[in-house]
């Protein structure tokens, strides 16, 4: 999940998260690091998180975050999935607050802006 950066658009209640939408996705396997999760746990933004997740209609996470997180093994499964696991292939991203849009090509956000919007 990633913020707006567009001229202008300085509200981190609006810009972030970005709205994903348009979208296709896959699921490709990736191998299970338990101690990855666990240090990616402080860095998250949870409730943006959820909120996108149950936007791609990916279910499992519960809404918020538990406090047993760092043991809880059905909890880290559901998390994987979501952040190694689930892959947007093509679709649009876009603000809230200044509407601006970001493709998505390829599985690659372009979070490049025109030298007028910088």
């Amino acid at each position: 999940m990633l913020q707006c950066h567009a001229k202008g658009c300085d509200d981190p209640a609006k810009n972030f998260p970005l709205e994903i939408s348009d979208f296709t996705k896959e699921e490709i396997e990736a191998e299970k690091n338990k101690d990855f999760l666990v240090r990616m746990l402080p860095k998250l933004e949870w409730n943006a998180l959820y909120t996108t997740a149950v936007k791609l209609g990916i279910t499992g996470l519960p809404e918020t975050l538990p406090s047993d997180a760092e043991t809880n093994d059905e909890f880290l499964s559901a998390l994987h999935t979501v952040l190694l696991e689930v892959h947007i292939k093509e679709g649009k991203m876009t603000c809230n607050g200044c509407n601006h849009v970001y493709p998505i090509k390829d599985g690659v956000p372009n979070m490049l802006l025109a030298e007028h919007e910088i």
